[in-house]
């Protein structure tokens, strides 16, 4: 892929060694699915919690990548505030701890929670957003588990995504899905592709 600038503040590349480096062993292993040539690494702006301007990281498919810098591009021109924007590979590659602390991430080599299923994190075509705020849940289990008090859905809080949500709204007027909408199972964090 080539290098990309859609905006100041926001660019993709092909993985940079030090960013390789720092994936492998951790959200990279070798598979058969994918591999490190076909993902992208994107840095872009965003606005805090804080209300500040901050720079984040993602790394996601690389065929995807200027789609997902023009919807954080937006996100970030409207004043919408993700708390945190870093790699998981921050958190070794834990997806508990990556949610826990509110970080917003994508890919993570993994299966689906619970199952024996390569999940859309391992393809680079899924993005989790404050997942801290907008938990997985499965019958009665809470993921991230300090959510809790996120888990009642039709309460008014800061930072929770619906239907009325611009995150929900950008990222569906690209052709995403969003886990909010499964039926047997809440993914409210959670847009993919396929």
């Amino acid at each position: 892929m080539e290098f990309i600038t859609y905006e100041e503040g926001f660019t993709a590349e092909p993985l940079p060694e030090e960013i390789k480096n720092k994936m492998i062993g951790k959200s990279f292993r070798e598979n058969k699915d994918i591999g490190l040539d076909e993902l992208a690494y994107l840095k872009m702006k965003h606005v805090g919690f804080d209300g500040k301007t901050h720079m984040g990281e993602m790394v996601v498919h690389y065929s995807l990548a200027r789609e997902v810098l023009e919807i954080f591009c937006e996100l970030y021109n409207a004043g919408y505030q993700i708390e945190k924007m870093r790699l998981v590979d921050e958190y070794d590659a834990e997806d508990e701890r990556s949610m826990a602390d509110n970080n917003s991430s994508a890919f993570n080599y993994r299966v689906v929670a619970d199952t024996d299923i390569v999940s859309m994190h391992a393809y680079g075509r899924a993005i989790d957003i404050n997942p801290l705020i907008n938990p997985y849940i499965v019958g009665e289990k809470i993921m991230p588990a300090n959510a809790a008090e996120y888990a009642n859905r039709k309460a008014k809080f800061p930072h929770k995504i619906d239907h009325d949500d611009l995150c929900y709204k950008l990222f569906k007027s690209k052709g995403w899905t969003w886990g909010g909408d499964w039926k047997t199972q809440k993914d409210y964090q959670h847009f993919y592709k396929t």
